[in-house]
């Protein structure tokens, strides 16, 4: 009778598997799931028939990768998975300056339609409402398409022409190479080398009206410094922002997408790590120690910790954490 759960739950284990890496050798598959290889193949074959682009590589293991399809498949989460989707999803519904509530809410609804009723009423009785933190910025709301299109832009490197602030129709368009898009005190921004004053700028999402089609591809130029959130700390630093003025300051790579994080963040520097599920954030505070607890805070994997003085604070604060977790299990 649990044949069918104990598949199902199969499923779902092989499909997140295949997310974490690009290739997996079938005996590794295996091994993982405490199954055959040929138990393996035949659930890739399942998975394959609902649409999930999975492709076979040759070799004695045989491998296999996810890739991208044309078609969205059926999505498969697990009773935890669906309760933090339904979390992330309320807070981005509810929180305001980034322009994506409306399309948060319909997606919430849609998942739940769709979920098995012992879930939806848990899921019924999470509401969480996204409040947002004190900032040195009135809120600026982004739509969500620019943001994409900026995004893309930086990922195809192709050069960008919009207006910027109120614009006039009859100028020509501004041309800026896109780098980076950040977060910095609640607001959105696109860091460019702006062609026409052949000089770094950062700007404004919510100023920002596209022109289409972009420009041409470009080399990607070197940034100063090499490091975007040095770069913008150092443009912000006179104009009331606290990150630069801390005594100590670190940076870290998170495993969150950034747009998650995004709402959360308002006196540090976010940006894209470079794949889905990552981001780089720089953060400031007044002692290691401190700021070492406040990336721990998020909840989140921590690697690529920079610079030492950061890494040893984390490694202290493990201590204490054992410690102090030790103690509790002794009373």
């Amino acid at each position: 009778m649990d044949v069918v759960p104990k598949t199902s739950a199969r499923l779902l284990a092989l499909l997140s598997l295949l997310q974490t890496r690009r290739d997996w050798p079938g005996t590794l598959l295996a091994d993982r799931l405490d199954v055959s290889l040929r138990t393996v193949r035949r659930d890739v074959d399942r998975l394959r028939e609902l649409g999930y682009p999975i492709g076979a590589a040759k070799g004695p293991d045989g491998g296999y990768r996810l890739g991208a399809g044309t078609d969205l498949p059926p999505l498969l989460f697990d009773d935890d998975q669906a309760v933090a989707l339904t979390v992330a999803l309320q807070v981005a519904a509810t929180g305001p300056g980034h322009g994506l509530a409306e399309p948060a809410l319909q997606a919430l609804n849609t998942i739940r339609q769709v979920m098995p009723t012992r879930l939806r009423h848990r899921i019924d009785a999470v509401r969480i409402t996204a409040v947002e933190r004190p900032s040195t910025q009135p809120p600026a709301s982004v739509d969500a398409d620019v943001l994409l299109a900026l995004s893309a832009a930086v990922a195809a490197r192709e050069v960008l022409r919009f207006d910027y602030g109120t614009g006039d129709p009859g100028r020509p368009a501004r041309r800026a190479e896109p780098h980076h898009v950040i977060t910095w005190d609640g607001r959105w921004y696109l860091v460019a080398y702006d062609l026409e004053r052949q000089d770094w700028r950062t700007f404004r999402a919510d100023r920002i009206s596209l022109r289409t089609p972009n420009g041409p591809r470009f080399t990607p130029r070197p940034l100063p410094g090499d490091d975007v959130s040095a770069f913008v700390i150092s443009r912000f630093r006179g104009s009331g922002d606290s990150t630069g003025a801390w005594p100590c300051t670190g940076t870290v790579v998170l495993d969150v997408d950034a747009a998650t994080l995004a709402p959360y963040i308002r006196d540090g520097v976010l940006e894209d790590a470079g794949g889905p599920g990552r981001c780089r954030l720089t953060l400031g505070s007044w002692s290691w120690n401190s700021l070492a607890a406040a990336f721990a805070g998020f909840g989140a994997g921590i690697t690529e910790v920079r610079p030492s003085e950061l890494t040893e604070a984390f490694t202290q604060l493990a201590r204490r954490c054992a410690a102090a977790g030790q103690a509790g299990q002794a009373t």
